[in-house]
């Protein structure tokens, strides 16, 4: 009998590892087998964790996946959830990394993005560099000082990852792209823009005007649709609000725009996952329908 629940727990084992490596083998391809027409301009639509900061990291990949969604940008802080103790970040231990790979790649959801996030000294931000390179990030998402751009430049070409500056509403640092343009010339071509279309309309701002100011530097986009302009504005199904989606749809395809999108549904956050599915569907359409 104890030989063979060893042998059992073995063949246990063995499946789970069989299951992990399919998983692996089916993010890697996953995404290039799809549809979708934003795949074609080499965009890569998906979503925010922060969207569903309610719930853990685990939940959030199963929401995205349930939105016809492959690609997630998590947020420091958030709970992991799925088994795993702790949170999202770089304190996260070599085991607890590769078991959230793990759990990415058994929906083929893939990790692209990190933040808004940053650090307040070199080895801080070395430690995030560090952290997104083993987890296969892209891109980091943050609002830096200013001062810190000189070094956020040189790690970027060192480890080869995007650095995309975001923008909150005013009266936030960088809320209005002059600002960015500004602090990133004469930078390397890896520090850029993180366009956050909503908060672009929150302060007043037509985000088409905005995208244009900043042409050639646009790594990264939070998407967002409003309805109404200023402050107090609340998400709505892209296509439906006042943040002129289609057109921005329209000038990231001019710009020859190349990058992930990632979905930041900050309204109705405990069911909001119909919400992000639907406005994926509209997207959809519109890069379809759009020249």
């Amino acid at each position: 009998m104890k030989i063979n629940k060893t042998l059992r727990l073995a063949s246990v084992a063995a499946l789970c590892s069989l299951l992990i490596l399919a998983a692996c083998t089916a993010q890697k391809s996953g995404s290039a087998k799809t549809n979708n027409p934003e795949e074609k301009l080499g965009w890569k639509l998906g979503s925010q964790a922060y969207s569903f900061n309610r719930f853990t990291f685990a939940d959030a990949i199963r929401k995205i996946d349930s939105c016809n969604l492959r690609y997630v940008e998590a947020f420091p802080g958030q709970k992991i959830g799925g088994g795993l103790q702790g949170n999202m970040g770089p304190d996260m231990d070599d085991a607890t990394r590769k078991a959230v790979l793990a759990m990415l790649a058994a929906k083929n959801v893939k990790l692209v993005a990190f933040g808004v996030t940053g650090a307040n000294n070199e080895a801080g931000w070395v430690k995030l560099f560090e952290f997104c390179k083993a987890m296969g990030i892209g891109t980091i998402t943050s609002e830096p000082n200013e001062k810190d751009i000189p070094l956020l430049s040189k790690l970027a070409d060192q480890y080869q990852i995007n650095v995309a500056i975001h923008n909150h509403p005013n009266p936030s640092h960088y809320w209005n792209p002059d600002i960015i343009l500004n602090a990133i010339k004469g930078q390397s071509n890896r520090i850029g823009a993180c366009a956050d279309i909503g908060h672009w309309t929150r302060s007043n701002l037509d985000p088409v005007e905005c995208l244009k100011k900043l042409e050639g530097h646009v790594l990264h986009s939070h998407m967002k649709d409003l309805n109404e302009i200023g402050k107090n504005g609340h998400d709505v199904h892209w296509g439906e609000g006042v943040s002129n989606i289609k057109g921005v749809i329209a000038e990231l395809k001019r710009q020859g725009f190349k990058g992930a999108l990632s979905a930041e549904y900050e309204y109705n956050w405990l069911s909001n996952s119909q919400d992000i599915a639907a406005s994926a569907v509209n997207f959809r359409r519109m890069v379809a329908e759009t020249k």
